[in-house]
């Protein structure tokens, strides 16, 4: 009776954890995640030897350094996937101070690794990027913020989240890094405009960020070289796009087999920011398609999932995540088409890179925690009246 009149799975007395979290949880969006990380195994062994022998490594010493973060990645989403909304926010919250102060520390004690921008911290035997724990704790804080200001006489949330956004896309452009700060304002963008936000706002933000743009390619020669290449009708050959491109034209549909492809001798980053060229290569559009359609699937699932939640914060929290997992994949592959500037940004659990890995299944982790099924009414339920 429960089940008819909630609309939902309802709780089982004494349930055990894994049975409990096994019939809530979407089945589907993990087998895309365990997928996506399968592909990303396969292409690191055709794109790291080439880095490995320059580096003096063995010639799978990065595939199996990203097993071992993946491994960790994996065990961290499935944990994380099994805690309650309001764990997951309390645990967020902790996440997401100790990444701030990782960031704000970064031009006192962080490195570039030559690259020209301070994004991470060298510990010896790897690096860590403080900004990809940074993404997912702030968006369930300000999920919460936003939350309690639609509570009657909450906390103008809305204001407090907007400015500690200002805040760290500032302090992350500072890096610089404009591809994690656009990243930090969409996500933003996309709850406030879920919680209700007037159009002509969200219009208004827009133009605003467009200002910001616009002064960044006045006074930042970084973010300028990146804008004049991307507006530069000529590529040049020489460059990573210039590789890239000529890589994904040269796999066609089926590609050029597997371990022919030429891209990973060319471009230093061909296993983290141009995976998907050497997918593209060697596997052709045919791979790049089952790619995107793994990525699609799992923003799809989540949104349906979360249409159906009555909980505002679980269903901001939840919606910055999909989208911002989602917009991440798309920005990594629009680049490599050149669609986009150049960003250094990771293609999430297919691109070598612990900080990425861990983070990535951190964030889905929270994702599948959010759009698990509850023992509640649906949001149709309000509409019609039914509490």
């Amino acid at each position: 009776m429960t089940e008819m009149v909630y609309g939902a799975v309802p709780e089982h007395a004494g349930e055990p954890i894994l049975p409990k979290w096994w019939r809530t949880v979407d089945k589907w969006s993990i087998s895309c995640v365990l997928i996506l990380f399968g592909i990303g195994l396969l292409l690191g062994f055709a794109a790291s030897p080439p880095l490995a022998e320059r580096n003096g490594f063995g010639p799978f010493h990065y595939v199996q350094r990203q097993a071992f973060f993946g491994g960790v990645a994996l065990v961290a989403m499935i944990i994380t996937s099994m805690m309650s909304p309001v764990l997951v926010r309390r645990l967020a919250v902790i996440g997401f101070l100790v990444a701030f102060v990782g960031i704000a520390l970064l031009p006192v004690f962080g490195t570039d690794f030559g690259k020209g921008a301070v994004r991470w911290y060298s510990l010896g035997f790897a690096s860590l990027q403080p900004s990809e724990f940074l993404k997912p704790g702030f968006i369930v804080v300000a999920a919460w913020m936003l939350a309690a200001s639609h509570q009657i006489g909450g906390p103008p949330g809305t204001a407090w989240s907007f400015g500690l956004c200002i805040l760290i896309a500032g302090m992350l452009a500072f890096q610089p890094d404009f591809g994690q700060a656009s990243l930090i304002l969409f996500a933003w963008g996309v709850m406030y405009f879920v919680a209700g936000a007037p159009l002509t706002l969200i219009m208004a933000i827009a133009g605003a960020v467009i200002a910001a743009g616009t002064v960044a390619y006045s006074h930042s020669e970084h973010f300028a070289r990146r804008i004049d290449g991307f507006l530069n009708p000529e590529v040049d050959p020489t460059t990573q796009i210039g590789y890239a491109t000529d890589a994904i034209r040269e796999g066609g549909l089926f590609g050029v087999g597997v371990g022919e492809g030429q891209v990973k001798w060319s471009l230093p980053d061909a296993h983290t920011d141009f995976i998907i060229a050497v997918a593209a290569e060697e596997y052709g559009l045919i791979l790049v398609l089952v790619i995107v359609t793994l990525y699609s699937g799992i923003v799809a699932r989540s949104m349906l999932r979360l249409m159906r939640e009555r909980d505002v914060f679980t269903r901001l929290a939840g919606t910055g995540l999909a989208c911002m997992f989602g917009v991440q994949a798309l920005i990594n592959m629009g680049v490599a088409v050149r669609l986009l500037p150049a960003k250094g940004m990771t293609l999430p659990f297919v691109s070598y890179g612990g900080s990425s890995l861990i983070a990535a299944g951190i964030g889905i982790g929270m994702l599948l925690a959010f759009t698990r099924v509850r023992p509640q009414g649906e949001i149709a339920d309000i509409l019609r009246g039914r509490h």
